[in-house]
């Protein structure tokens, strides 16, 4: 028996154990609102202070764990496409990748509000919602943050309830998955939850298959009437098949004559993760108006990403090249965290002061080895473009008809070990001028200290880099549910990137990326229930670069993305509930001879998504929507697009009884043909054809 049947036979077992001992209830945190069957929230955990969305100065989506069961969302990529301002990339194939505000980031995740920067897919199996925060970050969120942030929020023990839900689901590729909810009231002070799921992968593209296991059970506490303690453990353990989808022709768009052609290795295309996660919070209230938290995580990961993908393609010979790499990844985190969150007056102006600080210490060891081909003695070799790929299991024939295979134990192309100390400070105070008026500003201090060990170089190189990211807010409310917001941040970025990559060569020497983000924006809350948000942004970026002509000195590079974006959601009549967004963003890359005329790659210059459900009975409802992308370039030299899209999305429930849902999701209804990212000109996703997906829920 698998480690991963092991484990979700044991997770089913304590769920079947729990069941037993429960009885009956519905779970309704206070803060969430119905109406129309459509949950949504009022709250978002990221901000660590009570602040409703109307008064916070920046534009943001939630997205509830009721919104991601009854829309059939599976993944974030999912969510992302009908959110405003945010695009995704393809992340190449074994990652969540998104493009805020036309910035990518693959680091600037975080879960219940702690950074969560390791490459993997994220689960949406134990999350009470989604939160998008786009436009300024930095001073709760530190170095990066600069289009956005994505913060997970997860399931806790709720004392005093016991309940219990199970939801299966299958779609029309055979790909399934069984996920768990329990809840047990240990005592009156104390509850035990588990959540845990399993998966079984599979999509339209040959070979895809995989499966993903997920188990969290977590412990809440009330210690005592003041102080309350939750506790959390995660095992994740995935595995899927990596497709980086198909080239690009002369025109620089996809080759829609490749869609069924697979550019990979059939047993040499996967990645694999292994996860073990603890987190523990807690929190006190010193007075009504004094509260306080102190938050630790630890985070134990090891990744394998092996893949082969197309780097060139000529459509006259129909002759496709292959490179590939195998990479390593293990990580440690831990970081450690603490909020003090006061309420006071002073003379008429009454205060939310947050004053809070933030250790981190990293170790991430990482290697790669590229691919090398015995046929052409190079990590490059040629294929015919046939379905499939005369090269399996890291043997072949190539395009000349020699036989040719890989050694990825040859070509070894970096291998550094890293440690990482980060400590931050923060405060920030919302001052409430009036009635009508607030002041937000505060700042947040800094200190990312790394160590690189450069292993075939024997050589070990340092850098700290101490900032301070300022921000400043104003929100001004001619009425209750009106408010007009303006606010300005700063933001930074090491020059060992995101995944701490190395500082070799002169990244040692170089200031970060700094970055400057500003936006002003309305929000309105309507009687109806309607909420709408427009926000107008502007994002500066400064990287310091070394001169052509003087090593000595260096350039400054400047470039700007500008953008407006629309949100509205909520309902329009106690049976229709409306998601809909819309963003225009442009931008243009600059270099040391300044504007280049280019549009920097994975910008579209105008997003639309709208999603309607429809209550017809107390208990049938269906909903329908589209999501658009404007045509997009796959790189920054703007000879490669992806055509611009749309797909039109539909979904239907009926519940059989209170406690019995069924749902039908089903995706693509015009089976339109499209490319919804990629990662390189050669690396063009295949969006899925007409699929259904069909699922029950049920509580117990």
């Amino acid at each position: 028996m698998s480690v991963k049947q092991y484990s979700f036979i044991l997770s089913t077992a304590l769920y079947a154990a729990l069941m037993t001992t429960s009885a009956l209830a519905t779970e309704m945190a206070d803060e969430i609102i119905v109406e129309g069957k459509v949950h949504y929230s009022d709250k978002v955990n990221a901000l660590r202070s009570p602040t409703p969305i109307i008064d916070v100065p920046q534009s943001l989506s939630i997205i509830t764990a009721d919104e991601i069961r009854s829309r059939g969302f599976l993944s974030i990529g999912e969510i992302i496409d009908y959110t405003p301002g945010v695009n995704t990339s393809q992340g190449e194939g074994h990652r969540d990748a998104i493009v805020f505000r036309g910035v990518r980031s693959t680091a600037d995740f975080f879960l219940d509000g702690v950074r969560d920067d390791v490459q993997y897919y994220r689960p949406l199996y134990n999350l009470e919602q989604v939160e998008i925060l786009r436009g300024p970050n930095a001073l709760l969120f530190g170095r990066g943050g600069t289009g956005g942030i994505l913060n997970r929020v997860t399931k806790k023990g709720v004392i005093g309830e016991n309940f219990n839900s199970l939801e299966a689901g299958i779609d029309t590729f055979g790909a399934y998955d069984i996920a768990i909810d329990s809840n047990y009231a240990a005592s009156e002070t104390s509850a035990l939850r588990l959540n845990a799921y399993y998966s079984e992968l599979e999509n339209h593209r040959d070979f895809y298959d995989g499966e993903r296991v997920g188990i969290n059970p977590t412990y809440k506490v009330e210690v005592s009437p003041a102080t309350m303690l939750d506790l959390s453990y995660e095992y994740a353990d995935h595995e899927r098949f990596v497709d980086r989808g198909i080239p690009t022709g002369a025109d620089g768009r996809p080759v829609e004559a490749l869609q069924d052609i697979v550019f990979a290795d059939p047993e040499g295309n996967f990645t694999q993760l292994e996860a073990h996660i603890l987190r523990a919070t807690l929190q006190h209230e010193f007075s009504d108006s004094l509260k306080g938290n102190l938050n630790a995580f630890y985070g134990d990961y090891d990744k394998l990403y092996q893949n082969f993908f197309a780097t060139d393609y000529v459509e006259a010979t129909n002759i496709v090249e292959l490179d590939g790499y195998i990479d390593t990844t293990t990580r440690q985190n831990l970081i450690l965290s603490g909020n003090l969150i006061g309420e006071f007056v002073t003379g008429d102006f009454s205060h939310t002061l947050i004053t809070g600080a933030e250790y981190i210490d990293t170790a991430s060891d990482q290697d790669r080895f590229n691919s090398l081909f015995s046929g052409s003695n190079d990590d490059k070799e040629t294929f015919i473009a046939t379905r499939p790929l005369a090269f399996s299991g890291g043997v072949g024939v190539n395009a000349a008809g020699n036989p040719t295979s890989n050694d990825f134990t040859v070509d070894l192309n970096d291998d550094t070990r890293v440690s990482i100390d980060i400590f931050s400070a923060y405060i920030q105070d919302e001052i409430e001028i009036s009635e009508k008026l607030d002041l937000i500003i505060g700042a947040r201090f800094d200190s990312f200290d790394i160590e690189v060990f450069n292993v075939p170089a024997n050589e070990t190189r340092t850098r700290t880099d101490e900032e301070v990211s300022p921000r400043f807010g104003l929100v001004y409310k001619p009425q209750e549910n009106i408010s007009l917001y303006g606010s300005y941040s700063e933001s930074f970025l090491p020059r060992s990137g995101e995944q701490f990559a190395n500082i070799n060569g002169n990244n040692d020497a170089l200031d970060p990326n700094t970055f400057t983000n500003s936006e002003v924006g309305l929000k309105w809350d309507f009687e109806t229930g309607l909420s709408l948000t427009a926000a107008f942004f502007e994002i500066e970026q400064s990287s310091p670069q070394v001169a052509d002509n003087d090593p000595a000195t260096l350039d400054v590079i400047d470039s700007e993305i500008t953008g407006f974006e629309l949100q509205l959601r909520g309902t329009v009549t106690d049976k229709w509930y409306v998601s809909a967004g819309y963003s225009y963003l442009d931008g243009e890359q600059v270099d040391r001879s300044g504007p280049t005329g280019l549009r920097p790659r994975e910008l579209p210059e105008n997003t639309f998504s709208i999603w309607n459900n429809f209550l017809v009975t107390d208990r049938f409802g269906f909903g329908l929507g589209l999501t658009y992308q404007d045509e997009t370039f796959i790189d920054n030299g703007n000879t490669a697009i992806l055509p611009d899209y749309t797909r039109i999305d539909a979904a239907a429930y009926y519940e059989v009884t209170e406690d019995l849902r069924l749902r039908i999701n089903i995706e693509n209804l015009t089976d339109e043909l499209y490319f919804p990212n990629a990662h390189s000109t050669h690396q063009a996703s295949v969006g899925a054809p007409l699929n259904a997906r069909f699922s029950v829920s049920k509580k117990f």
